[in-house]
């Protein structure tokens, strides 16, 4: 009976609701609910309950998420990319001058911008692992130096720092269908961002390599002692976050038919805003692909929510505010709760 009673005590049930409330996307899918109900009450007979004004906050959701889901895979790493923002508008220009100004096939442009994310990435991988330099310092250089060689090159190159008339070779061409097309009225780009939300949360919670991320950025002697390669880990989510803002580029390339080297400005903040939103630690080790999505979700319907309002949208980025310090302010709470009872 005593020893009985000691698995018992080692081997404790947890309930269904305590499993959920030690969830990391706990606090943005609360969140995301509140701030649905919210503006269906304010904003709901403006258009915000419509079809329409649901694709509107999907829209700008999805092209945030694109990014916010291997930025949140990074962050559990333990790193960050500051530079992600900035590649946007570098891959952007990069398929504008090739295509307007030299005449290449939009694919070829496309294979050039992915080429050029790969290496932006696996510097960025590089410098952090060779010098040991916090990833926040190194990405943080690189946003200023990407964004600076975009619109030193976007000017010698064209004279100018907006490139519009960029097409894919004519009608009915793939590429723009791939990117920018609609499905049932949704845009590409929603389809975009639910694909690499349900393959990061695959990675992340059912393969070997998602061990490896979170032991990145937990313990990470402890993770090189029993075989994690670490090193590489980060390398590859470096290329990932570059390649993810590479996609968002390609979408609004495609949709505008048009580049601007100032695209993406403050992108890096607001993606890592919807990672910690989601229940990320800014240490790593803890997360969530999942809690990114929600986190990006909450950024689209705050910011098309405002704009049903009829509120002046500058007051956006004071929501966006609230809601993050609401968010690391309720996580760290559970966090502490679930600790005790442990």
């Amino acid at each position: 009976m005593t020893g009985t009673s000691a698995v018992q005590d080692r081997v404790r049930d947890i309930g269904f609701l305590r499993r959920q409330l030690t969830r990391p996307e706990l606090a943005a899918v609360a969140g995301a609910v509140l701030v649905f109900v919210f503006f269906a009450i304010t904003a709901g007979d403006s258009g915000f309950l419509t079809f329409g004004g649901t694709v509107s906050y999907l829209e700008v959701a999805a092209q945030l998420g694109i990014v916010a889901v291997p930025v949140a895979l990074l962050m559990i790493a333990g790193e960050f990319d500051l530079s992600v923002g900035s590649m946007v508008g570098a891959a952007g220009i990069v398929v504008a001058v090739t295509t307007v100004e030299y005449g290449l096939p939009m694919w070829v442009a496309v294979l050039l911008a992915l080429a050029l994310a790969v290496l932006v990435g696996l510097f960025n991988g590089y410098v952090v692992i060779r010098t040991g330099l916090p990833s926040f310092i190194v990405t943080l250089g690189m946003l200023f130096a990407l964004r600076g060689l975009t619109i030193g090159f976007s000017r010698l190159l064209t004279g100018r720092t907006q490139i519009g008339g960029v097409t894919a070779g004519g009608e009915g061409q793939p590429l723009p269908v791939i990117f920018s097309g609609e499905v049932g009225g949704l845009p590409a780009s929603v389809f975009w961002w639910l694909g690499l939300a349900v393959l990061g949360t695959w990675v992340l919670q059912r393969t070997r390599f998602g061990n490896w991320i979170f032991g990145a950025g937990g313990d990470v002697t402890a993770a090189r002692n029993v075989g994690v390669p670490t090193n590489r880990v980060k390398m590859l989510l470096f290329v990932c976050t570059a390649v993810g803002a590479t996609l968002l580029a390609m979408i609004q390339v495609t949709s505008t038919r048009s580049a601007d080297v100032l695209r993406g400005e403050l992108l890096e903040l607001q993606a890592i805003a919807a990672v910690v939103i989601g229940g990320a630690l800014l240490t790593g080790g803890y997360g969530s692909v999942v809690g990114a999505v929600f986190g990006a979700l909450i950024f689209g319907m705050v910011q098309m929510g405002i704009f049903f309002t009829g509120v002046n949208t500058d007051w956006f980025q004071v929501f966006v505010g609230v809601m993050l310090l609401a968010a690391v302010l309720f996580n760290t709470y559970i966090r502490r709760q679930a600790s005790k009872e442990r």
